[in-house]
């Protein structure tokens, strides 16, 4: 199963636009499938839900808008180009997804190269990368860009999708350079004193960082909104309650805009929210802005006496974050 973290979603879902009114057909035969319907998306929005018919296919005619779109099967995501004219047939396993997608027919060129980007992607070691000094980071990623591009160069593939996929690379490798730039401010900040913050706290009244001197304090910058930061929230939860009683205080900082202050509170309260629920005014945000965030979900780790140990820590579903606890606390 593939893994698709944030600095890497930042996917061109761009189509070009040329008003033909014939169609297109797609098949797929899925063996051990997640379900009886496929959907094509665009962004979040399904263009066609395909059902499964009596000889177990997935078939449909339909007109569509050239360009890169996903295709869902209820559990994980695929990468496609279409166009009208096109007569796909994709024949997969779903319990071996990414590495058993084979396309045949018109497009298939187009189409098998997606695929195959995909298992060449997981290949990469983006711990190492982002590891790296600047100097050897930036070379590492233009001779990704290089190679990415030079591949599609030599195939003899669509020229639009040629446009579109450079699109991608480059916006997907502008995300991982902003990313790898938030790491390296990051550590700037650590063994800095941290700057003092006073925000509401759920519970009543508000709670300053100088309060909470004497103990390890793991902060969660985060928003109701934002799906990977609500993904991290029962791993948070089995974190706290693992290390319950020890010296560590476990803060949820939320972003969210004033206008959704009450939908704050009711999450909180809905979702059994553990930790010190706290709610960062737009008025107030000094101590966020000290760290340079410009994505969440967001992790620091500061030390008793309110030094900064780690300001872009791991997140809670990051075994090293507990091994990293485990040594801090004993």
């Amino acid at each position: 199963m593939k893994k698709l973290y944030f600095i890497l979603v930042a996917f061109v879902f761009s189509s070009i636009g040329f008003a033909q009114k014939n169609t297109m057909t797609f098949q797929a035969d899925i063996a051990n499938r997640n379900g009886d319907v496929i959907y094509i998306k665009e962004n979040k929005n399904t263009i066609q839900e395909i059902k499964i018919d009596k000889d177990n296919l997935f078939k449909a005619t339909f007109e569509v808008k050239e360009g890169l779109y996903l295709l869902f099967d209820g559990v994980e995501y695929t990468q496609l180009f279409l166009k009208n004219g096109y007569n796909l047939k994709l024949t997969m396993d779903a319990k071996n997804f990414d590495a058993s997608i084979k396309y045949t027919g018109k497009g298939e060129a187009e189409n098998n190269f997606l695929a195959q980007s995909t298992i060449e992607e997981s290949t990469i070691n983006y711990n190492e990368l982002l590891a790296a000094d600047e100097a050897n980071f930036n070379k590492m990623v233009d001779a990704k860009k290089n190679s990415d591009f030079q591949k599609l160069d030599s195939g003899k593939l669509d020229p639009n999708f040629v446009v579109l996929q450079k699109q991608n690379i480059e916006s997907s490798l502008f995300g991982l350079k902003q990313y790898y730039n938030q790491k390296l401010a990051g550590k700037k900040m650590n063994n800095s004193k941290a700057p003092n913050f006073d925000y509401e706290n759920h519970a009543g009244g508000k709670t300053t960082l100088e309060s909470l001197k004497g103990k390890y304090v793991y902060i969660d910058l985060w928003a109701t909104w934002c799906g990977p930061c609500r993904a991290e929230i029962p791993f948070l939860k089995e974190l706290e309650k693992g290390l319950h009683g020890k010296n560590i205080a476990f803060v949820s900082i939320s972003t969210d805009s004033e206008k959704d202050h009450e939908k704050w509170r009711t999450f909180v309260k809905e979702k059994e929210l553990t930790g010190i629920q706290l709610y960062a005014d737009r008025a107030n945000m000094d101590f966020i802005k000290a760290f340079n965030v410009n994505s969440i979900p967001r992790f620091i780790l500061i030390d008793p006496t309110g030094t900064v140990v780690d300001a872009d820590a791991a997140r809670p579903s990051d075994p090293k974050l507990k091994e990293q606890l485990a040594g801090l606390l004993q």
